[in-house]
């Protein structure tokens, strides 16, 4: 069995993957090989797999970045996102963190707001680039908050957290990775992460949701996903294992050094959270006359 990888070896996608069909061919009793195609954007791989024969031998792992965010940029793509790809399960679920400088006096979100409504475009807000989660999620807070704040692109996520902590910019929107050596070191301030719910890495932080804007999530979340038209029976035999092996201790410990949370339900549960995603951003990008890269 084949599982398309749509980016290249060794990032977290890719070591997610290889863990998870690990434990999913001893459960089968069967062999999964990970085809690593990255490349524009996600959308070789994707389109690899929705081209395939829907026979349950070919499956997608992909990222929100391909599957809800990447289509609502503009990006051509020879299939349609939900209706070209049966969804298995949703694996896991990562959101940012929303940080300030510590000259920054806010230490809570609500105060965050405030200071920005008071001086309109004087914050400044770093992101891991033009399109990204990073940068969408603060253009979503400033169009719940109602506030505006400037973006400050960078090319990834470790020059954003670096200007971040040296007080180039006032405020980050980054996973939990990769900013929270700066939080415990004390150069950069936690106030919320932007999942639904609190995170096991870092219980303490509240979501945005609870702290200020009811409603509010931006998270970088993980799905299997088959050829439109996969067997029924082939989807819950593999949505049974995979939930499964969700609650294993070394799954979760894997999830959680990408600062993500375990997620798991049914195959509707996943083209819910898809779609909604998907209308999400497609909404925020619209409205912020966002474009990609």
């Amino acid at each position: 069995m084949r599982v398309v990888v749509p980016a290249t070896a060794g990032g977290a996608l890719d070591v997610v993957a290889r863990q998870l069909m690990q434990k999913l061919g001893e459960g089968l009793g069967a062999q999964f090989i990970v085809d690593n195609r990255g490349g524009a954007a996600g959308s070789i791989g994707a389109e690899n797999v929705a081209r395939s024969a829907p026979d349950g031998y070919t499956l997608l792992f992909a990222s929100s970045s391909v599957l809800a965010i990447n289509p609502t940029l503009g990006a051509k793509t020879s299939y349609d996102i939900l209706r070209n790809f049966a969804p298995v399960i949703l694996v896991g679920y990562a959101p940012n963190v929303l940080a300030v400088h510590p000259s920054l006096p806010a230490r809570t979100v609500k105060e965050l707001i405030a200071i920005a409504k008071a001086k309109p475009g004087a914050l400044a807000f770093a992101s891991n680039g033009a399109g990204t989660l990073s940068h969408l999620t603060g253009a979503l807070f400033m169009q719940q908050a109602h506030i505006d704040m400037l973006h400050v692109p960078y090319k990834s996520a470790a020059p954003a957290v670096i200007a971040a902590a040296a007080g180039e910019v006032a405020v980050i929107f980054s996973a939990y990775p990769s900013v929270s050596v700066q939080m415990q070191a004390g150069k950069l301030r936690g106030l919320a992460v932007t999942s639904a719910r609190r995170i096991a890495a870092a219980p303490a932080l509240p979501t945005v949701a609870e702290a200020a804007l009811p409603g509010f999530e931006s998270t970088q979340w993980w799905g299997f996903y088959g050829p439109a038209g996969t067997p029924p029976e082939v989807i819950a035999r593999l949505n049974r294992e995979m939930n499964a092996i969700l609650t294993t201790a070394d799954t979760r410990k894997r999830l959680a050094a990408e600062g993500a949370e375990p997620a798991g339900g049914t195959a509707a549960d996943l083209a819910a959270y898809h779609k909604a995603d998907y209308e999400r951003w497609e909404k925020v990008i619209r409205a912020a006359g966002i474009k990609g890269e």
